[in-house]
């Protein structure tokens, strides 16, 4: 017998003035309150920790193996804490995690979740932070076992919480770290049961299977592994500790071996019989129990028995480690071999065979690692331990693997939220095919003024109410700036998923930049543009007198919102978060995502603007809107020109007059990088009785037709 048991992120000068003091004014004003408003310091954990569990224990420091504490009262557990971004950090709508500190009982029922750090700039400067916290406070109650989805629909079996309007996103990303970081603390400590998790049954090994095999070729496919260390590297891991230099190999010592350990899974016979002998892996086969594994393990060098073992306890240098199971053996696991028969194998000094017992429930189609504990001496009893890890699977063609149930997957963040999305996208979506339907029939529905007057202003309303106060889908700059940093180091369509309203718009504005240029947006889907415009236009019904600048000046002032851009995009290459937070020279976040329920000086900012309006329209758009002037740069590439002109156009300035946001240059040429696509010029070109080329042609033509001819036509027109 071979094996026994052993021991072991003036008037335009008037006009000028102003809208430089306002800028001005808005820099200074932010810049004093960015303090305030944006920072947004790490609390620390343990006063939220003592305040939800009054008169416990002294603190101690987080669990070494996973982070979180354990909270004791009069020595007894009473509940755990630990932060999110020590066990799931996931980026948030900012690009950086929220982190935030979970508090349960000893059961698993969550007593709290307090926010402890954000980058969320839509918080910082927008929604106040306590919207935030209240949020959080939802999950007192709730336990480990819960499904917790927040918002949107109701789904069987889980529970729903609120979502924080305007923060959505980042609300549902918050909840992902929560439930996954309490899962993780949950199986550690046992609170969720086996039976409570995905897996798929064991595999199974191929006992029918042989194949006569040497050392070299099991060693070469895996079937054996090797642990190698020298004594450099024994060394290496226990530099900065209290034991760094006892015991430490001299330089010429460093590559000197310390341990040579080979170790395979004996079960399988390719394995086992080329390794042992067949009649001893029979006898070893019949010895194991139902669902009981041997592993064997052969070294040279540092004993991984240990020396200072003694009959009933564990060998306390070795552990085999497999999903959430720690497998540590006793003397009785354990068989010494005298002897292997494999052919090519190296003389190994320590052989033993470890049995994992049923209990473990071991699975040996999974992976799992081998730990070599390696201790230092510092004291008569005092010593310290490093450990090396090297992993083991048993090569596939040897095991046979279960088929997984068929199961309906779960679905990602981001298809959860358009799927909750589903009935606002599609009525963003049917919205913009009516949009473009108008703009490929332009020249028709332009021939009939007052209808067109009529749908404009309908479909700006609705731009306004349903996409800008309702769907929150007001785009920003900050959103270009953001995909061209996406772009420039790693891309990811997640990021951008996150928000379906966003999402859809800037895939319309790419279309509609490509085919008509930037001036669709802002004439037709820019929710704060068709604000002004409305305004403007209700302004006007009212006969409140209009301001306009020369143009030699107002050509100059469309420079101002180039400036910004370049200024806001130089800020971002160097600070992304300071780039949003300087992007408030848009007023979209305070009129449309905070309703104007903000601080002061960003509320006077955006009512200023409007009000300014009310006398010269769009002023924003024209001057100041860096997403206009982002949007601009790619309008030169635009495939074709739709807005039709003739070649009287330029002295005749009828158009150039009426166009409310002069974007026609005396010369009659339309600047479409400034033009808004409004389609008033269209309107002009088409109208017999207001365009002068067509005033001409008609006269023309009657003074051609006889007098009773031009009765006839007359009555036919009535």
């Amino acid at each position: 017998m071979y094996f026994q048991h052993e021991n072991s992120s003036h008037k335009a000068n008037t006009l000028v003035r102003f809208a430089s003091l306002l800028i001005v004014l808005f820099v200074m004003t932010f810049s004093q309150l960015s303090h305030a408003l944006f920072i947004s310091p790490p609390k620390p954990a343990e006063p939220f920790i003592l305040e939800t569990f009054p008169g416990m224990d002294q603190l101690q420091a987080k669990n070494s193996e996973l982070p979180y504490w354990t909270i004791t009262k009069n020595g007894d557990t009473v509940g755990y804490a630990f932060e999110t971004n020590d066990l799931a950090k996931i980026p948030a709508y900012s690009g950086e995690p929220v982190n935030t500190l979970v508090l349960m009982d000893a059961e698993g029922k969550f007593l709290g979740a307090k926010i402890l750090e954000h980058h969320e700039p839509i918080l910082l400067v927008g929604l106040p932070e306590q919207l935030l916290f209240d949020w959080a406070d939802q999950y007192e109650g709730l336990t480990v076992h819960d499904k917790v989805k927040v918002g949107g629909k109701a789904s069987d079996g889980k529970v729903n919480i609120d979502a924080v309007s305007g923060a959505t996103v980042t609300v549902m990303v918050i909840n992902v770290q929560v439930m996954k970081a309490a899962t993780k603390v949950a199986r550690h400590l046992g609170l969720i049961a086996q039976s409570e998790e995905f897996n798929l049954p064991p595999s199974t090994i191929k006992n029918e299977l042989f194949e006569k095999r040497d050392w070299q070729y099991l060693t070469g496919d895996g079937s054996i592994r090797k642990l190698y260390l020298n004594r450099g590297h024994i060394d290496d891991a226990f530099v900065g500790t209290q034991v760094e230099h006892i015991d430490e190999a001299s330089p010429e010592q460093k590559a000197d071996d310390f341990i040579e350990l080979y170790y395979a899974h004996l079960n399988v016979p390719t394995i086992g019989k080329n390794l042992i002998g067949e009649s001893e892996y029979n006898w070893l086969m019949d010895t194991l129990k139902p669902n009981e594994h041997a592993v064997i393990m052969l070294a040279n060098g540092y004993s991984f028995k240990g020396s200072g073992y003694v009959r009933g306890g564990i060998f306390d240098r070795i552990q085999i480690h497999q999903k959430e199971n720690a497998i540590s053996f006793r003397d009785t696991d354990q068989y010494r071999v005298n002897d292997i028969f494999i052919e090519g194998a190296p003389k190994l000094r320590e052989m033993s065979i470890f049995i994992i017992r049923d209990h473990h429930e071991f699975d040996p189609g999974s992976p799992w690692e081998l730990e070599l504990l390696v201790r230092r001496q510092f004291g008569p009893i005092d010593g310290l331990f490093t450990s090396f890890k090297a992993g083991y699977e048993i090569p596939e063609h040897l095991i046979d693997r279960p088929a997984p149930p068929v199961v309906e997957p779960e679905l990602t963040l981001a298809e959860q939220i358009w799927v909750d999305k589903e009935w606002p996208v599609i009525i963003l979506g049917i919205a913009l095919l009516v949009l473009l339907a108008v703009l490929f029939f332009q020249d028709i529905l332009v021939q009939n003024p007052r209808f067109f007057f009529y749908f404009r202003s309908s479909f700006l309303a609705f731009v306004v109410v349903y996409i800008g106060w309702i769907q929150l889908g007001q785009i920003s700059v900050v959103n270009v700036f953001t995909f061209l940093q996406s772009f420039m180091t790693e891309f990811k369509w997640d990021l951008f998923l996150m928000d379906p309203i966003i999402f859809v718009m800037w895939g319309a504005v790419a279309v509609v930049i490509m085919l008509w240029g930037r001036g669709v947006f802002c004439g037709w889907l820019c929710p704060f543009g068709a604000l002004q415009e409305l305004i403007n236009e209700a302004a006007r019904k009212l006969k409140i007198r209009q301001y306009e600048l020369p143009f030699a000046v107002h050509e100059r002032l469309w420079a101002i919102k180039y400036i910004i851009l370049l200024v806001l995009f130089g800020i971002s290459l160097d600070s992304m978060a300071l780039a949003e937070k300087f992007a408030e020279v848009e007023p979209f976040k305070t009129t449309f995502l905070l309703k104007f329920d903000r601080e002061w000086p960003f509320v006077i900012y955006a009512s200023a603007l409007l009000i300014i309006n009310i006398f010269t329209r769009k002023v924003y758009c024209r001057y100041i809107c860096p997403l206009g002037a982002a949007l601009a740069i790619p309008s030169s590439v635009r495939l074709f020109d739709w807005l039709k002109r003739r070649h009287e156009c330029g002295p005749c300035t009828t158009c150039a007059v009426e166009c409310e946001i002069h974007a026609i240059h005396p010369d009659g040429s339309i600047n479409l990088r400034e033009c808004h696509h409004c389609l008033d010029c269209q309107v002009t070109y088409y109208d017999k009785e207001k365009c002068p080329p067509l005033v001409k042609m008609e006269r023309k033509r009657r003074r051609k037709i006889p007098e009773s001819e031009q009765t006839i036509d007359i009555k036919q027109v009535s």
